[in-house]
């Protein structure tokens, strides 16, 4: 074999040898880095949640010593928080000495003044006017057509339907619109709007009483109230906002964090509270009897002499059986001090009938008197407010808008009629 081709190939196949010997070290490098930068990242992760322990040790330290001071200053009688266990009945005596309820003074600084009713309703109306809503706007379309087809009521129908209006009440609506002189024919846009907002309002209830109880004349006092429903609908944010539509209609508010299961409930609690000066009645222990807190709750808003008792409550759903005896035991404790005026469940608007078993589920084991929809829109599935009341036979008293912290009002039928059609 030539020399020249001999040398040739030794080359080549020593550039080979070196093109994989670079390739090696290259790829081990490169897995080097990424184990030096995951190792770093790691490191990093492990200091910062050292970091959070260490603050939660010494925030949770903090507040025990400052529970300690109090108890000292005040002798430990039965209005302390250390009394909470020798007045608390058999039912719920023992998880009491345990989870040693405490009283969350809010900080001794200027409240903020909360919107009145008046304007919330005012803006509540006029956010649905301004909000897109396919449900109203759909409906004109098809109605005022001229002579409608059986096509054209069967696409109100399914408006209705998609609305979350309900069969029952979607097919009334029909029969009636079919008969109404002002539709059937050659249609006029005014008078299409009139028949429509008289109809709505009518499965709506113009005239049915939607105060709270708290707010009607001989009402208790303190008149307590019970928040309901399950976990993810806003229940304990709407808790804290309509403790703000107390004060700002001049009343003295309790708060009582009986969701002792979700750790940032209380949290949440405390944090409203503290934005308006209403005190909150929690435990110091996750997990612990939520009985005991309502107790609690509710010998502290009668020593209060206050006007209205808001008693948050979990919504687990695991275990049906077992959160209904929860409520029950709440509601007979909370009784033993003063009597339970009102049970408000709250509806997440955007789930639809998709909430409505839930809701159910509540509305028969516990004796609700009435419903908050959060995250009330105007979009399309308005509806809910008139499936709602017929399902569960209590009517829509509160409704949120928004995530403002003076975003929820009391139901305004003609304002949300209004806007459905605006």
């Amino acid at each position: 074999m030539d020399t020249n081709v001999i040398i040739g190939i030794v080359a080549v196949v020593a550039i080979a040898v070196l093109l994989i010997a670079w390739g090696v070290w290259n790829d081990r490098t490169r897995k080097a880095a990424l184990k030096r930068a995951e190792d770093e990242a790691k490191a990093r992760a492990d200091a910062r949640i050292a970091a959070e322990k260490e603050a939660e040790r010494k925030a949770q330290a903090a507040v025990a010593e400052s529970a300690k001071a109090a108890e000292s200053s005040s002798g430990g009688s039965d209005e302390t928080p250390s009394g909470a266990a020798r007045h608390l009945p058999p039912e719920g005596k023992e998880e009491a000495e345990a989870a040693q309820v405490a009283v969350a003074e809010p900080a001794p600084k200027p409240a903020e003044t909360p919107e009145t009713a008046v304007s919330r309703i005012q803006r509540l109306r006029a956010k649905l006017a301004n909000s897109s809503n396919p449900f109203g706007k759909a409906l004109f379309s098809i109605l005022t057509k001229d002579n409608l087809s059986e096509s054209d009521w069967e696409d109100v129908e399914d408006t209705l339907l998609l609305a979350d209006v309900g069969a029952e009440a979607s097919e009334q609506l029909v029969d009636e619109l079919r008969k109404d002189a002002r539709i059937a024919g050659k249609a006029d846009a005014a008078e299409v709007r009139a028949s429509l907002k008289e109809k709505l309002l009518d499965l709506v209830g113009r005239d049915v009483d939607r105060r709270l109880n708290a707010d009607k004349d001989g009402a208790n006092k303190p008149s307590v109230i019970i928040m309901v429903g399950v976990n993810g609908t806003g229940k304990t944010t709407t808790a804290g906002k309509l403790a703000r539509l107390f004060v700002a209609e001049g009343k003295q508010v309790v708060m009582g964090a009986a969701d002792t299961f979700r750790a940032a409930a209380a949290d949440q609690l405390e944090t409203w509270g503290a934005k308006v000066n209403v005190p909150v009645v929690r435990s110091d222990k996750d997990g612990a009897d939520p009985a005991s807190v309502a107790f609690e709750a509710s010998a502290k808003a009668k020593e209060a002499n206050a006007d209205v008792l808001i008693i948050d409550t979990a919504g687990r759903l695991q275990n049906k059986a077992n959160l209904m005896d929860e409520l029950g035991k709440i509601r007979r404790v909370t009784e033993k001090n003063l009597p339970v005026d009102e049970v408000l469940l709250v509806l997440d608007a955007t789930t639809g009938q998709n909430g409505m078993t839930q809701a159910k589920v509540f509305a028969e084991a516990i004796g609700i008197t009435g419903v908050v929809l959060s995250k009330l829109d105007g979009s399309a599935k308005g509806g809910i407010v008139i499936s709602v009341q017929k399902e569960l036979g209590v009517p829509v008293k509160l409704v949120g808008l928004g995530e403002g912290p003076d975003d929820l009002a009391p139901f305004d039928p003609e304002g949300f009629v209004d806007g459905i059609l605006a």
